[in-house]
């Protein structure tokens, strides 16, 4: 498991990944109140990226990538 430390570089390691092999890629989001972190994981069993945050400006990128996720996932291309 690979924890990066720019979101850039998180997020760009997610769509490759995704695009790589769309029916193994899964993107887990887990948020603990206690710490006050979020954490993002994307794997396909082969490879793992994790980013942890306590900023909540992430958040709103996190909502960008997601959506960008979710429009690759209904594109018709293949």
């Amino acid at each position: 498991m690979t924890y990066l430390t720019s979101w850039e570089e998180f997020a760009k390691a997610a769509e490759r990944l995704y695009l790589s092999d769309p029916i193994k890629c899964r993107f887990v989001t887990k948020y603990r109140h206690c710490d006050g972190k979020l954490c993002v994981k994307v794997t396909d069993d082969k490879a793992c990226f994790q980013y942890r945050t306590e900023h909540a400006q992430d958040v709103k990128k996190l909502e960008k990538l997601t959506g960008h996720l979710m429009r690759h996932m209904a594109s018709k291309e293949k």
